[in-house]
C-alpha cells in the first residue's frame, strides 16, 4: 500500500467512524443520566437496534478471520455454531425473554437473586466477571488487533516489532472503543452497533460478490457455477468426526452453549432488556436469528471462494479472508472496510464493557450499599417506626452511573493489560476461549432453565452445582482429556444433564419450605408480538434450508436432484403459513 493510498484509506476509515460517532451522540444527548437510561437505554430500545445491537455483539474479527478460514481449510461444518444459534433466538423470544421483562430485571444475577437468594446471585456475578475480565473482553480486542495487523501491516507501517505494534493496536482500539460504553451507556453501544452492522452488511454482501467475479474472470455467475461444480466438499456443512465441528454435536452440547449465548449471556441479552415492549423485544431478537442465518453466505463462503483462487497453499487458514480482501477490494474502498472491521470490534468490547460495569453496579456495589446502609440506619434508629431500610440505603442514578463510568475505566484497562498476554497462549487463541468458557456457560444455562420451570428447588441446589461443575469440568479438561477422548460439546450436554438431575434431586430432598411463586412487575407492554409463531417457523424453515442445500441431498458431489423439490416444498409451507397468519389477523382488526 503507498503512501498515498495509505492516506486514503485513514482518511475515509475516519470519517465513517466520526459519523457513526455522531449520530450516536445525537441520538443518545441526555439519556444516560438515569440508572436505565444508562444501563437498559432507558427501556426504549427498538426492534431495530436490539437486531443490531445483538448482531454486532455477537459477530467481530474472530468471526471475520476464523470462519472464513474453517471455510478454506475445512468446509461449511462450522456454520452449525452461527446458524443453530437461530433455534436459540427462538428459546429467547418465546421462553425466556417474556420471564425477563415480567420481572423488570436489569441484569440475569438479578433475576436469580429473585428466584434462588443472593448467594447465588453473587457466585453467578463472580463467575460471569471472571470470564469477562480474564478471557472474553481481552479476547475480542486480541482477535480484533490481529485482524488489522494482518490486513493492514501495521508493524511495516510503524516500523514497531510485532509485540509493539500489537500493543499499540490494543491500546487505540480498546480506548476508542471504551467511549461509547463509558460516556454513552447501552443506547450509543446499540445505536454504534446498529450503523455498524449496516457497513458491515455492505461488505459482508461485496466481499463475496468480488471474490466470485474475481474467480469467474469477471464474471459472478461463472464464478458460482465454478464453486457448486468443482471441489464440492467444500460446501459441506455436514461435518464428519474428523471436521471442527461434527454434526453430531448440533444436537448435543451446541444446544446449550447456544442457549447461554443467547438466553442467558448477560453482554447479548443486556439490549433485549432495553427494549421498549415485548413485541419490540421479540421482533428484535427473532430478526437478530435471520441475520445468524445468512452468515454461511457472509463470513464463509469468501473462505470457500479463496480456496478455489488460491489453493491450500496459504501458509495459515487464518489468512484466507486477509489474503481475499487484498487481492478483491478496491483501494477506495479499504477505508470502508477499516472502518466497518474496527466497528465490529468496538461492538463486542463495549457491549462487553457495558455489560461488565452493569453487573458490578447493580449486582456488586448495589446490594452492598444498601445492605451496610440499612444495618448503619438499623443500628441508628432502632425501635422507630416507619423506616424503610431500603429505601434509605439506595444509591442515586447519578452515584450508579458514576461509578458505572469508573468500573468500565478500570475493566478496560485491566483488559489492555491481560489482552498482549493472549499471544502467547500455547494452544491459541481458540483453544483458550473455548475451555475458560466452558467453566461458566453450562452452570449457569443449567441453574436459569431449573429456576424458571421449577418452584421448589432451593438455593442449595445451584450452589453445589457450581462448584461441582468447576471441579468436574477442570479434571475432565486437564486431569483425565487423554483418557476420556469426549468432544468437549458432548462434554457440555454429559454435564448439562448431570447439573439438572442435581438440582431436581435436591429439590426433592430438601425442597424450599415455600414455592416460588414469579411475582410480575412489568415496567414495558407485555403484549406479544402478533406474527412472531410464524415468524418462528419462517426462520426454523431457513435453518432446515440451509442444511439441505450445503449437503450430499444439495450441492454437494455437483447437486441432487431431491434438492429442488425439498426447497419447494418448504417454500410453499410458509407461505401458505404467512397467508393463513394474515389472514386472521385481518379478520381480528
Amino acid at each position: 500500500m503507498t503512501q498515498s493510498e495509505l492516506l486514503l484509506t485513514l482518511t475515509s476509515c475516519l470519517f465513517f467512524m466520526g459519523l457513526v460517532a455522531w449520530v450516536s451522540y445525537r441520538q443518545t444527548r441526555g439519556e444516560v443520566a438515569t440508572r436505565d437510561g444508562y444501563f437498559l437505554a432507558g427501556r426504549g430500545l427498538s426492534a431495530v437496534f436490539i437486531a443490531g445491537s445483538m448482531l454486532l455483539t455477537n459477530l467481530s474479527a474472530e468471526q471475520l478471520i476464523g470462519l472464513n478460514g474453517s471455510a478454506y481449510g475445512f468446509n461449511l461444518s462450522s456454520m452449525g455454531w452461527e446458524v443453530t444459534a437461530a433455534v436459540s433466538t427462538i428459546a429467547m423470544a418465546f421462553l425466556f425473554l417474556p420471564r425477563y421483562l415480567a420481572g423488570a430485571f436489569s441484569t440475569l444475577p438479578e433475576f436469580l437473586n429473585d428466584r434462588f437468594d443472593g448467594g447465588v446471585r453473587r457466585a453467578s456475578v463472580v463467575l460471569f466477571m471472571v470470564g469477562y475480565g480474564l478471557v472474553t473482553i481481552p479476547s475480542v480486542l486480541y482477535s480484533g488487533s490481529i485482524a488489522v495487523l494482518q490486513l493492514f501491516d501495521v508493524p511495516a507501517l510503524t516500523g514497531l516489532d510485532y509485540s509493539a505494534a500489537l500493543a499499540l493496536t490494543i491500546v487505540a482500539i480498546g480506548s476508542i472503543g471504551g467511549i461509547y460504553a463509558v460516556f454513552g451507556g447501552l443506547r450509543a453501544v446499540a445505536v454504534s452497533d446498529t450503523l455498524n452492522g449496516i457497513g458491515l452488511l455492505l461488505v459482508g454482501i461485496a466481499v463475496p460478490l468480488l471474490g466470485l467475479a474475481a474467480l469467474g474472470d469477471g464474471s459472478v455467475g461463472a464464478g458460482v457455477a465454478i464453486i457448486v461444480s468443482t471441489d464440492t466438499h467444500k460446501l459441506n456443512a455436514i461435518g464428519s468426526a474428523s471436521d471442527p465441528t461434527p454434526f453430531a454435536t448440533l444436537f448435543t452440547g451446541m444446544v446449550f452453549a447456544n442457549l447461554f449465548y443467547w438466553c442467558t449471556n448477560q453482554y447479548v441479552i443486556q439490549r433485549t432488556l432495553g427494549a421498549k415492549n415485548l413485541a419490540e423485544g421479540q421482533k428484535g431478537v427473532l430478526f437478530s436469528g435471520f441475520f445468524k442465518v445468512l452468515v454461511p453466505f457472509l463470513m464463509m463462503l469468501p473462505g470457500v471462494i479463496a480456496y478455489h483462487l488460491y489453493g491450500p497453499q496459504l501458509a495459515s487458514i487464518d489468512l484466507a479472508y486477509p489474503a481475499l480482501i487484498r487481492d478483491v477490494l478496491p483501494v477506495y474502498a479499504s477505508g470502508f472496510f477499516l472502518a466497518v472491521l474496527l466497528g465490529a470490534v468496538f461492538s463486542s468490547f463495549n457491549s462487553l464493557l457495558n455489560s461488565a460495569a452493569t453487573l458490578f453496579c447493580l449486582d456488586v456495589y448495589l446490594p452492598f450499599k444498601v445492605r451496610r446502609k440499612a444495618l448503619l440506619t438499623q443500628d441508628q434508629n432502632a425501635g422507630e417506626a416507619g423506616q424503610d431500610a431500603h429505601e434509605l440505603g439506595q444509591p442515586s442514578d447519578a452515584q450508579l452511573v458514576k461509578v458505572a463510568k469508573r468500573a468500565s475505566v478500570v475493566i478496560a484497562l485491566f483488559s489492555f493489560v491481560v489482552a498482549p498476554l493472549l499471544q502467547f497462549a500455547p494452544e491459541g487463541l481458540w483453544q483458550v476461549i473455548r475451555i475458560f468458557t466452558g467453566f461458566y456457560n453450562i452452570p449457569i444455562i443449567a441453574i436459569v432453565i431449573v429456576g424458571l420451570f421449577s418452584k421448589r428447588v432451593p438455593a442449595l441446589g445451584p450452589k453445589l452445582v457450581i462448584g461441582f461443575h468447576i471441579v468436574a469440568y477442570g479434571l475432565l479438561q486437564f486431569v483425565f482429556k487423554e483418557q476420556v477422548q469426549i468432544h468437549f460439546l458432548h462434554l457440555y450436554a454429559i454435564l448439562f444433564f448431570i447439573e439438572v438431575g442435581l438440582m431436581l434431586a435436591i429439590g426433592l430432598w430438601r425442597p424450599r419450605v415455600k414455592a416460588w411463586e414469579y411475582t410480575t412487575s412489568s415496567k414495558v407492554n407485555m403484549q406479544p408480538w402478533r406474527f412472531a409463531a410464524p415468524c418462528a417457523v419462517t426462520l426454523l424453515s431457513c435453518v432446515v434450508c440451509l442444511y439441505v442445500t450445503f449437503s450430499p441431498l444439495g450441492l454437494v458431489g455437483g447437486g441432487s436432484p431431491l434438492m429442488t423439490p425439498v426447497l419447494v416444498v418448504i417454500t410453499l409451507f410458509n407461505l401458505t403459513l404467512w397467508w393463513r397468519a394474515i389472514a386472521i389477523e385481518s379478520r381480528r382488526v
